[in-house]
């Protein structure tokens, strides 16, 4: 018999998470704004690209009254969040698009890129580290684990460039960069999933070694434990008691790791999507950062941190649904 789900202590986990992510939008939205306006970079000298190397100063400071940076940045901040709560994200100087619709042109392409890499990473690492945890001190294990750490010290773009060079470059197998091929001007399914093989590849690669470690670490201690010991004494298969009791007991504290990891998913994300041209948020976070554009900056920073606020929701929702002895008390 299926045991049912606590849908009252997960709504209510869930209402104490929205609660507790309204300040911290609101700070963060606000240092957004206070990082930008120290910034050293010129908004309006960005905004007016070349034209703004002979422009007068007089122009420029009407610009500058247009464009609005020449307000208090209270002011400014406090005007784009209630704009934002109505819906509102503004418009965007640098790309001379509503932000709305730069997000939205872009996010769908970094949430496939993402979400691709992160499924690879949690299935390709929870094999090896059950293989690995079920014969520790093995030659299988020291192979395993020595990658493992490798890959933790490799950095995402190093990683990126070595897959562009082999795969792309070498071996001729895969494209380089990009969405589509080189003078194709329909963007099919075939050929965004040719293009999105080397970045999601990479990224997942990135983000392997967490998972791998963990997994093994988690199943090796329960195959110890006295409930997996007596599921061997009973005569259960091997396969039947490394998936279906080690595996389960071990893999806890990965679900907390799925919501920790997010932070670092988005920063590998921006610097895979850089490298392979992935027509993502990468290229607008950067020009956004690099101009000053204090609405897309705010509102890409909300997303990112809406994002890690989502994946610990997710983890403690999963965690809570796994151990019912923890609950939904976080």
């Amino acid at each position: 018999m299926s045991r049912r789900l606590p849908w009252g202590p997960m709504a209510r986990l869930t209402g104490r998470r929205i609660l507790f992510a309204v300040p911290v939008l609101a700070v963060v939205t606000f240092g957004v704004f206070a990082v930008a306006a120290a910034s050293p970079f010129d908004p309006v000298r960005a905004y007016a690209g070349t034209a703004g190397l002979t422009a007068s100063q007089e122009n420029l400071d009407q610009l500058r009254e247009n464009l609005g940076v020449d307000r208090p940045l209270t002011g400014r901040w406090w005007d784009w969040l209630t704009s934002a709560l109505h819906g509102d994200l503004g418009d965007s100087a640098v790309m001379r698009q509503p932000v709305a619709q730069v997000i939205g042109e872009r996010l769908g392409w970094s949430v496939l890129l993402a979400a691709t890499a992160f499924l690879a990473a949690i299935v390709v690492g929870t094999l090896l580290g059950v293989l690995a945890a079920r014969r520790r001190g093995s030659p299988l294990d020291r192979a395993v684990t020595s990658l493992a750490y490798t890959l933790e010290a490799a950095p995402p773009f190093w990683l990126g460039l070595l897959a562009v060079w082999l795969f792309a470059l070498k071996l001729g197998v895969l494209p380089a960069g990009g969405l589509t091929d080189t003078g194709s001007t329909t963007v099919g399914a075939g050929q965004v999933l040719s293009h999105l093989v080397l970045p999601a590849g990479v990224l997942a690669v990135s983000q392997l070694p967490w998972f791998v470690l963990y997994v093994r670490q988690g199943v090796g201690e329960a195959l110890d434990e006295d409930p997996v010991r007596g599921a061997k004494a009973r005569g259960l298969a091997q396969r039947t008691v490394l998936f279906g009791h080690a595996l389960r007991s071990g893999t806890l504290p990965v679900l907390t790791l799925i919501g920790s990891r997010v932070p670092e998913l988005i920063t590998g994300a921006l610097l895979v999507e850089t490298v392979f041209s992935w027509p993502g948020i990468a290229a607008a976070t950067v020009q956004a950062a690099t101009s000053v554009d204090f609405s897309l900056l705010a509102a890409l920073t909300v997303l990112a941190t809406c994002a890690v606020l989502a994946g610990n929701w997710a983890a403690d929702l999963l965690y809570g649904l796994a151990d019912p002895r923890v609950g939904f008390d976080g």
